[in-house]
């Protein structure tokens, strides 16, 4: 019985934990949308790539949109966690070039200003990505479910 007790503590304890950084990252993503349109604007045309076929503005707007919109969906959308996590962590996978561009042409955005910094800001993505897949439980989607 205690053997029981102790492991749905923990787990009522892991899910606390992944709902707080479903949340906090919601929440980053908000903000960091609001700076597309805001604050933040003129950096974040800093980092679309120039091989990008677009007018840098509009991809600045459009991934804005696409940040505030995932961030509400991870904070309000706990039903379709899942789905948003993995949604979240296409984004993320789908600005990385913009962040491989800022190093490889030495733009300095968002106080990047050296090629270390840079770089290290490439192995942040990878953390992101695995931040939205476990907050949500977003590999679980895959399961065969119970009948």
């Amino acid at each position: 019985m205690n053997l029981a007790v102790s492991l749905a503590t923990r787990l009522k304890v892991m899910n606390s934990i992944k709902n707080i950084a479903r949340l906090g990252l919601g929440l980053a993503l908000v903000y960091a949308g609001i700076g597309h349109f805001t604050f933040s604007r003129i950096e974040f045309r800093a980092q679309v790539p120039t091989w990008l076929p677009l007018d840098p503005d509009f991809v600045v707007l459009a991934s804005g949109v696409v940040e505030i919109s995932l961030g509400l969906s991870l904070i309000v959308l706990y039903k379709f966690k899942q789905q948003v996590g993995l949604a979240t962590a296409l984004f993320f996978i789908a600005i990385f070039p913009g962040n491989i561009s800022q190093y490889v042409n030495g733009i300095d955005a968002f106080g990047l200003n050296t090629d270390a910094a840079r770089f290290t800001r490439l192995l942040f993505q990878p953390l992101l990505v695995l931040w939205a897949l476990w907050s949500t439980n977003a590999l679980d989607y895959f399961k065969p479910k119970k009948r």
